[in-house]
């Protein structure tokens, strides 16, 4: 029997963004576990995060495992599609392009 390992979800945000706070209903909508790592506070922090998203600057900045995603717009399509949940519960550590590639 094989055990599917949920990749890692990684959600920066900011406390008042109306885009974060749609990210986070949508991944616990759908049960999937995230890391929420604010940044009001840490503007150092968001440069680093923004040049591993290839340069994004807006929050959300959503990666699963190594794999820069996007924002909630981005979820929002890949859910649409039917293919979050795949890309969630890819059994491989390897998603695909890295972070510095840009979002799905």
């Amino acid at each position: 029997m094989t055990t599917i390992k949920k990749a890692p979800v990684s959600l920066y945000t900011r406390r008042w963004c109306g885009y974060c706070f749609a990210a986070r209903r949508l991944l616990k909508g759908l049960g999937i576990d995230y890391n929420e790592i604010p940044l009001d506070r840490q503007p150092e922090r968001r440069a680093d995060i923004s040049k591993l998203a290839g340069g994004w600057r807006t929050v959300p900045m959503i990666f699963v495992g190594d794999r820069f995603i996007g924002g909630y717009t981005e979820i929002a399509v890949l859910h649409r599609r039917g293919q979050l949940m795949s890309l969630v519960n890819s059994t491989s550590p390897d998603l695909g392009p890295t972070a510095t590639d840009g979002p799905v």
